[in-house]
C-alpha cells in the first residue's frame, strides 16, 4: 500500500510518498533530482545502526554513491555547534549547489540538516527521509528548518522546502513505545485543529495504530494532507499556518523548562499543550466542557502525558512558564499568540487572550503537580 500527497507551492511543488518499503526505492525516487549520481546523507547514530544499510542499498541499486555524516541522537544536537559541523562537512566534501542533501532521521536531523542545506552555498536542495512518526507527519513537511536557542525552541532557522519526502512506514516498527506516542501527539493535533471526523476515527483506531499498517499509512497520509493544504495557503506563517501550532506554545515552553532533555519529548509537550489549550478554551467560554474532557480521555487511552503532573521533576511557576512562552516565534507586539478552539476540529488563532486565565489554569495544574 502506498499513498502520495502533493505540496502545491508555485514552482516548488513536491511529493510526499508514504508507504512500505520506500527505503529500498529511494534510489529510483531520488535519481531524477540529481545532476550527478552522488548524495550527501546526514543521520544520527540510532538511525544509522538500524536503517542506513537499507537506504544505501536502495541508492546503490540506481548507481548512486553516498557520503555520510553520523551525529549524536537527541534534541541537544539541534544547536549551533552541530550546525557548524554539518555545514563545514558539506563544504569539505565539496557539496555543490546542484547536489542533494538527504536528511535521514527524525525531526532533529530533518530540522538541522535542512537548515544546513538552506545556508550552504546560499542554498542546496535536500530530500527528507523521516524515520520517526513525528517527523513523518509534521517536521519533514512544510519547509521549516532550524535549531534551538538556549532562550527558546526553533528560534534560529529558515524556510527551505525539500524537493521530496519519502516516509517509509516500515521503519516506524523500530520506534520505542514512548517515541511512537510522542509522534502521535502531532497526529492527534491534526484532528483537533481541523478535522473532527479524523479525530473520531483516531479515537477508535488509535490504541492499535502501531500494529495496524494500513491504518498507520492512512493516519500519516491524512496528517500530511492537512499540513500540505495549510502550507500551500500560508507558507511562511502569516496566517493559517499558525494553526499547526495548536498545543505548541505550551509545549515549547515546557521543553525549554526541562532543558530540551529526555524528561520531555517534543510530542509529549505537545500532548500536554493540547490538553491545556482546550482547558483554557473552556475556561474562556469558547467551547463546551465536553471538548477538553474528550481530549484528555483520548490522550489517557493512548497512554500519553496530559497533565503537568505527568512530567517528571520540578517545573517553574506559572509566571516563569509564561515568560518562556513570550519567547515564542509567534509573539506579535509583545503579545503571545495562542491557538485555541471552539470545539473538536475547530481551532483558531487568538491574539488577545486574558493572561489571568492562562495564569490560573497553569497555577491549578502546577498545584496538582506539587501534590
Amino acid at each position: 500500500m502506498r499513498e502520495c500527497v502533493k505540496v502545491a507551492l508555485p514552482g516548488r511543488d513536491y511529493r510526499i510518498e508514504i508507504g512500505s518499503g520506500l527505503l529500498g526505492e529511494a534510489g529510483a525516487e531520488i535519481a531524477p533530482l540529481l545532476r550527478r549520481k552522488k548524495v550527501f546523507i546526514v543521520t544520527d547514530e540510532t538511525v544509522s545502526d538500524l536503517h542506513l544499510g537499507d537506504l544505501r542499498a536502495g541508492l546503490a541499486a540506481e548507481g548512486i554513491v553516498d557520503v555520510v555524516l553520523v551525529l549524536p541522537p537527541g534534541e541537544s544536537s539541534k544547536c549551533w555547534g552541530m550546525l557548524e559541523r554539518v555545514v563545514e562537512w558539506l563544504i569539505a566534501e565539496r557539496a555543490e549547489r546542484d547536489d542533494i542533501l538527504v536528511a535521514f532521521g527524525g525531526g532533529v536531523i530533518g530540522d538541522l540538516a535542512g537548515f544546513a542545506a538552506a545556508v550552504v552555498r546560499r542554498g542546496i536542495d535536500f530530500v527528507q527521509v523521516p524515520t520517526s512518526l513525528l517527523a513523518q507527519v509534521d517536521s519533514s513537511v512544510g519547509g521549516k528548518t532550524g535549531i534551538n536557542s538556549p532562550l527558546g525552541k526553533n528560534l534560529v532557522g529558515a524556510f527551505h522546502q525539500p524537493k521530496l519526502v519519502l516516509a517509509d512506514t516500515d521503519v516506524l516498527g523500530t520506534l520505542s513505545d514512548r517515541e511512537f506516542r510522542s509522534g502521535y501527539g502531532e497526529v492527534v493535533k491534526y484532528g483537533l485543529l481541523g478535522d473532527a471526523k479524523f479525530f473520531e476515527w483516531l479515537e477508535g483506531v488509535g490504541p492499535s495504530l502501531a500494529h495496524n499498517p494500513a491504518a498507520l499509512i492512512r493516519a500519516v497520509r491524512r496528517s500530511c494532507e492537512m499540513k500540505a493544504e495549510i502550507v500551500a495557503r500560508d507558507e511562511k506563517e502569516h496566517g493559517d499556518r499558525a494553526l499547526l501550532n495548536l498545543g505548541h506554545t505550551f509545549g515549547h515552553a515546557l521543553e525549554a523548562a526541562t532543558g530540551y532533555s529526555e524528561r520531555l519529548l517534543h510530542g509529549e509537550g505537545v500532548a500536554v499543550g493540547l490538553a491545556l489549550a482546550f482547558e483554557i478554551s473552556q475556561r474562556l467560554g469558547l467551547c463546551a466542557q465536553e471538548a477538553p474532557s474528550r481530549v484528555r480521555a483520548h490522550l489517557d487511552a493512548m497512554g500519553m502525558m496530559k497533565d503537568l503532573a505527568d512530567i517528571p521533576g520540578e517545573l517553574p511557576d506559572a509566571d516563569s512558564l509564561i515568560a518562556l512562552m513570550a519567547q515564542d516565534k509567534k509573539v506579535q507586539a509583545g503579545a503571545i499568540t495562542f491557538i485555541l478552539a471552539h470545539g473538536i476540529g475547530e481551532a483558531f488563532v487568538a491574539r488577545d487572550v486574558e493572561m489571568s486565565v492562562v495564569r490560573a489554569v497553569l497555577g491549578d495544574a502546577l498545584a496538582t503537580n506539587r501534590h
